[in-house]
């Protein structure tokens, strides 16, 4: 009789026991599974809301040099004949807008101007920035084309002229002179397909 009641009471569980237990645990792994999920899925937004900021912050100080930088110094045409201006801007024509800009670092101590031409232009919505190694470049010169950032819906230029006035293009359309004159401000307007509007008011030197 001790030997039956030994038995009886070290009996093992019941299916219906692991059966519960085996829910609870599903449920508990589940559970754990989603959080984990959640928490990678947000350390993934976050990491690419970085990306993109850096990306933005890039570009911006990239033009923020190049128009604080800006020379009054014509490149002459591609043929010879004339100049085009110091700083020549039209959102209308495939470059947006050109200039020449001093501050071109140049480490390895290379033979070529410390002036460079720079120009950008948006394209399928990018920002691209090009820039020629010579000022007075020839027709088969190609320039050396950056993409400097994606998901770009506009990209307005406004400058400010000695009168105080606004202008869409530099110099206005109906200007005729010199063709080192420079703008006393420019108004830089990315707009941006996710985060909107980006607005810079940079000064010209002069």
């Amino acid at each position: 009789m001790r030997g039956l009641t030994s038995a009886s009471s070290q009996r093992g569980f019941t299916l219906l026991e692991i059966l519960v237990a085996m829910a609870i645990f599903s449920i508990v792994a589940y559970m754990a599974y989603g959080g984990f999920s959640a928490v990678l899925k947000q350390q993934q937004i976050v990491e690419e809301n970085s990306a993109r900021l850096r990306a933005v912050q890039f570009a911006v100080r990239q033009l923020d040099s190049d128009f604080r930088q800006v020379q009054p110094r014509p490149a002459r045409e591609e043929l010879g004949e004339g100049w085009r201006n110091a700083l020549l801007a039209d959102t209308r024509e495939l470059q947006a807008v050109e200039m020449t800009r001093a501050g071109w670092a140049n480490p390895l101590g290379r033979h070529r101007p410390a002036l460079q031409r720079v120009a950008y232009r948006l394209e399928e919505g990018k920002l691209i920035r090009s820039y020629w190694p010579v000022i007075d470049r020839l027709l088969e010169e190609e320039p050396v084309e950056t993409e400097l950032l994606e998901d770009v819906s506009e990209f307005n230029l406004r400058f400010l002229d000695g009168n105080g006035e606004w202008l869409e293009q530099w110099p206005a359309p109906d200007a005729a002179g010199d063709p080192r004159l420079l703008p006393r401000a420019v108004e830089v307007v990315l707009q941006l397909e996710d985060w909107g509007e980006v607005v810079r008011l940079l000064e010209i030197a002069g």
